[in-house]
């Protein structure tokens, strides 16, 4: 699916003129143009499917066998994203991944590549976690994923309730880490 910039720009022009503004104001009359282009940048991730994102990232090295019960872990990833509720902005947000590998890991800027693309679409923090444990077990071929976000959300900090310092924090665990409390207080120590 490509982004229509064009019918984009027509919407922006409309909501404008919704607003009682003048679309052809100085200020604002190259604005559509500008909110076409910053969705085409900020929705990337919506032209591609989960599967094709693991196909772009899933360049992969062995590991040596003794490495099989080790945790690859990267952390504060920082992404942002769209609430598809409101459109609203998901900001300050910081994603982990932890995974063990299963003969082969992919490199750690593949990680944060995945966590990025999955962000940049209308989402749910809860579905962010998802898209990424789904992906990277896609890329890693691992079972054992573990995914942890904590972001503010413009849709509770600026408007509606307006409680600036409330954090949302979700985690998504996959295989091992679902059933192995150490496992996961482990992953959780090394966030804190």
């Amino acid at each position: 699916m490509a982004i229509d910039q064009k019918a984009i720009e027509e919407h922006i022009r409309g909501i404008l003129v919704a607003l009682g503004d003048d679309p052809e104001r100085e200020g604002i009359k190259d604005t559509p143009n500008r909110v076409a282009r910053m969705y085409a940048e900020v929705f990337e991730g919506m032209n591609y499917t989960n599967e094709e994102i693991a196909a772009m990232f899933s360049k992969n090295f062995d590991v040596p066998s003794s490495s099989q019960e080790d945790m690859v872990v990267v952390k504060d990833i920082e992404v942002f994203s769209y609430c598809e509720h409101h459109l609203a902005l998901m900001y300050d947000m910081k994603v982990t991944v932890a995974y063990i590998p299963n003969g082969k890991v992919i490199g750690l800027s593949k990680i944060a590549r995945i966590a990025d693309m999955v962000a940049k679409r209308l989402q749910l923090q809860e579905r962010i976690g998802t898209d990424i444990a789904d992906v990277i077990r896609m890329a890693t071929g691992s079972k054992d994923v573990a995914v942890y976000i904590e972001g503010n959300h413009s849709c509770m900090t600026a408007r509606g309730i307006k409680k600036p310092s409330a954090k949302t924090v979700t985690t998504t665990f996959r295989g091992r880490f679902e059933d192995e409390i150490t496992l996961q207080n482990k992953l959780l120590m090394m966030i804190k």
